[in-house]
């Protein structure tokens, strides 16, 4: 049975290298139900799973020519899948101790007086009012509304890269005016505010 397959993948998998975006669908089509379960078991995230499969798939098409050599195409797909997984599973892990150590810091350092606090509040007010509308949007609906990508994207009418791209712009932009209109020890309690976990 495996030999009787095995042809018919390898020509798709040439067609592919060849650009063929049709024969790309049908790799993605066959493969990536499955693989989303399998990153799924790795990370336990169903939304991370999601992006690991897009990015995967992506990368397959960047670099297609590559396709041509590869003679198990599920076991090549795993291997690569797994891979990206456990490289985005780290940077989340290093993200999640950067903040732990930013809500450390703040705790520290918070001023006593609810005055300074509603100071602190009324400076990240005016650097969201500050944004361009739709980044505006996106991050209120992010940080405020504690929507994920996907339901801002279908609430906007957005792609999910879109919603990223834009919750990225917003987040630097914030930075940036609390950055500019601040010093650094209020700095750290301001960004422990605006990372703070959903």
């Amino acid at each position: 049975m495996v030999d009787q397959v095995l042809p018919c993948e390898k020509e798709l998998l040439l067609r592919v290298a060849c650009g063929d975006e049709h024969s790309f669908s049908e790799l993605f089509n066959t493969h990536h139900q499955l693989l989303g379960a399998h990153i799924y078991r790795i990370t336990d995230s169903v939304e991370l799973a999601e992006e690991v499969v897009q990015d995967v798939f992506l990368k397959i098409w960047m670099s297609r020519e590559t396709l041509t050599a590869v003679q198990n195409f599920r076991a090549y797909l795993f291997v690569i899948s797994k891979n990206h997984a456990l490289n985005c599973l780290r940077k989340l892990a290093k993200e999640r101790i950067h903040q732990k150590t930013l809500e450390e810091n703040a705790t520290a350092m918070a001023p006593e007086d609810t005055s300074s606090l509603d100071t602190y509040y009324s400076l990240l007010d005016q650097a969201i009012d500050h944004l361009p509308p739709q980044q505006q949007k996106v991050y209120l609906l992010s940080r405020h509304n504690r929507l994920k990508y996907d339901e801002i994207a279908h609430q906007m009418g957005l792609s999910r890269e879109t919603v990223k791209k834009y919750l990225q712009g917003a987040t630097h932009s914030i930075t940036s005016f609390v950055q500019s209109n601040i010093d650094i020890s209020v700095m750290i309690i301001i960004v422990s505010i605006l990372f703070k976990k959903s």
